[in-house]
C-alpha cells in the first residue's frame, strides 16, 4: 500500500514538473515571437485589473504610463485589465476626464481579463485573503498567456502573480505597493480581539476561532514574504507602507519611497468661489469599507449635537461625499451610506455624488470649506492631499500616512487636523466652523506643504526606481 502511495506521489509531481517545463517552453516561444516584429522594442506588461475604477490607485497607473511613454519611446505598453465592459477609448477618455491626464494611445493596448471574479472578496467569504491571492495567480495566468511581456510591473498590490511572471517567462519584475496585504497592524487587531472590517464579532469574541486566525495570518505572512521578494524593484507610497513592507519583506536594498502623484499645481491656482449660504464639508474617496464612511456620518452627527443652540447655523452644513463606484458591492455599500443618514436625520445635510467629472469636482473643491478623511491607516492618501492643494482645510484620522507624511498639526507649522473618533472629529470640525482658529495661515500651509507629492516627484522617483528594469538603463 505504501509504494502504491508513494508512487502515486511521485507521479503527480513528475507530471508537475513536466507540465511546468511545457508550459515554460511555450511561453517562451510565444514571448520571442512577440519581439520577431520588432527587435528594438521592449514590452512593458502592467497589471491593474481595475484599470476604469477611477480612484487614488488608477492616478498612479496613468501617471507611470505618461512616465513611461516620456522616458521609453521603445516601450510597448500593455495593460492588464478586467473591465471587459468598456472599450480602450472609453478607458482613457475616463482618465483624461477624471484625472485630467492625457495617456498617448499610439504604444498602449489592453489585454482585457475575463476570470477577473476569482480576485473579489465576495467569492471568499472565509480565508479572504488567502483566497483573493490564489485567485490573482489564476488572473496572472491568464494575463500571461494573453501576452508575456519583457516587464512585468503590478500596480496594486497583487504579489502572488510575481512568481509567474519571473519564473514562467523570465519577465524583470517591478511593483508599486499602495499598502501591505497583511501587516503588524492586522496581526495586532486580531490578537487583542478588536473588531473591525477585516475581523468580525464573531471571531474576535472566540478565542478558539481567535487562536485559529491569528495562525492563519501567520502562515499567509511567510508566504506573501516569499512572492513579494520576487520583485526586483519595490515601490512604497509611503512611510507607513514603507516601514510595514520593510518588516515583512525585508529587503531594504531595492525598496523605494515614492509618493503617489497628486495634481497639486493645478490644484493650487484654484480661486475660491462665493460659497453662498451653504457650508460645505468635502470627503473624496473610492465608496469601500475601509475608507469608513459612516464615521463621517456620525461625525456629523455629533457636530449636530455641538451645534444644538445653533440651528442656523446647523442648517447650513452640507457634507458632500463624492466618491466612485467599482461593482455591486460598492453600489450596495452607498445604499447604506445613504439609509444611514436617514437612520440619524442627516439626510437634509448630507449629499452623496458618484463617479463625478473632474470639471465638477473642481467646482466642488472651490465651493467647500472644510476636508474629511476617515480612513484608518490610510497608506496614503491622495484625495487628502488634493484637497489641501485645493485649499481646503483637512480632517483626517491621525494614523497611517496622514499622521506619518501629510497632516503637520504642530504649532507654527499646522496645515490640518487630526482625529480618531466621531466625537473628536466633530469637536474639530466645531473649533474650524465657529472658533476663530487661523484658517487662512492653515490653509497656506497645506497648500505649500504638498509641492513634494506633485505628479513631476512622482515620475522622477517612479523612473529611478524602475530604471533597473530596463536593459542598458
Amino acid at each position: 500500500m505504501f509504494i502504491i502511495l508513494l508512487w502515486m506521489v511521485l507521479s503527480l509531481v513528475i507530471l508537475a514538473v513536466v507540465s511546468f517545463i511545457s508550459l515554460k517552453h511555450w511561453l517562451l516561444s510565444r514571448k520571442k515571437k512577440l519581439h520577431a516584429t520588432s527587435e528594438n522594442s521592449i514590452n512593458v506588461g502592467i497589471f491593474h485589473p481595475y484599470c476604469n475604477a477611477g480612484g487614488g490607485g488608477e492616478r498612479v497607473l496613468w501617471c507611470a504610463v505618461k512616465a513611461l511613454q516620456k522616458r521609453y519611446s521603445n516601450a510597448k505598453i500593455v495593460i492588464y485589465t478586467g473591465d471587459i465592459d468598456a472599450s480602450p477609448n472609453s478607458i482613457l477618455e475616463k482618465a483624461k476626464n477624471v484625472f485630467n491626464i492625457a495617456i498617448d494611445n499610439d504604444n498602449v493596448r489592453f489585454v482585457f481579463l475575463k476570470q477577473r471574479h476569482w480576485i473579489e472578496a465576495k467569492k471568499y467569504p472565509h480565508f479572504t485573503l488567502l483566497g483573493q491571492s490564489l485567485g490573482s495567480m489564476v488572473l496572472g495566468l491568464e494575463a500571461l498567456l494573453k501576452f508575456p511581456p519583457d516587464i512585468f510591473i503590478d500596480t496594486m498590490g497583487y504579489a502572488f502573480t510575481y512568481p509567474l511572471f519571473k519564473y514562467l517567462v523570465q519577465s524583470k519584475v517591478g511593483a508599486y505597493v499602495h499598502y501591505p496585504v497583511i501587516s503588524s497592524d492586522m496581526l495586532k487587531r486580531v490578537q487583542q480581539r478588536q473588531m473591525s472590517h477585516n475581523n468580525k464579532k464573531y471571531v474576535a469574541r472566540n478565542p478558539f476561532l481567535t487562536w485559529t486566525k491569528l495562525t492563519y495570518y501567520r502562515l499567509f505572512s511567510k508566504m506573501y514574504k516569499w512572492v513579494g521578494r520576487c520583485a526586483e524593484t519595490i515601490m512604497v507610497n509611503s512611510s507607513w507602507t514603507e516601514n510595514h513592507i520593510l518588516q515583512i519583506w525585508d529587503v531594504p536594498f531595492k525598496t523605494h519611497r515614492v509618493y503617489p502623484p497628486c495634481e497639486v499645481s493645478h490644484l493650487k491656482k484654484l480661486e475660491h468661489l462665493e460659497k453662498g449660504e451653504e457650508f460645505i464639508i468635502l470627503s473624496v474617496g473610492q465608496f469601500r469599507p475601509e475608507k469608513d464612511h459612516p464615521l463621517q456620518l456620525q461625525a456629523i452627527y455629533e457636530l449636530r449635537t455641538l451645534l444644538a443652540q445653533d440651528e442656523a447655523l446647523w442648517n447650513r452644513i452640507k457634507l458632500v461625499i463624492v466618491g466612485s463606484c467599482r461593482n455591486e458591492e460598492d453600489y450596495e455599500r452607498l445604499k447604506n451610506m445613504q439609509d444611514l443618514s436617514k437612520h440619524l436625520s442627516l439626510e437634509n445635510n448630507v449629499q452623496f455624488k458618484v463617479n463625478v467629472p473632474y470639471d465638477d469636482l473642481l467646482k466642488l473643491y472651490q465651493t467647500a470649506h472644510i476636508g474629511i478623511h476617515t480612513m484608518w491607516n490610510e497608506h496614503f492618501g491622495i484625495g487628502i492631499v488634493d484637497c489641501m492643494a485645493a485649499g481646503l482645510i483637512m480632517v483626517a484620522h491621525r494614523s497611517g500616512g496622514p499622521l506619518l507624511d501629510i497632516v503637520e498639526t504642530s504649532e507654527g507649522s499646522q496645515n490640518g487636523f487630526l482625529a480618531v473618533d466621531a466625537v473628536d472629529y466633530a469637536e474639530n470640525l466645531l473649533n474650524i466652523i465657529v472658533n476663530n482658529v487661523d484658517t487662512v495661515g492653515i490653509r497656506n500651509a497645506a497648500r505649500a506643504s504638498v509641492e513634494r507629492f506633485s505628479e513631476q516627484e512622482f515620475e522622477k522617483n517612479f523612473l529611478r526606481a524602475i530604471s533597473t528594469l530596463f536593459p542598458n538603463a
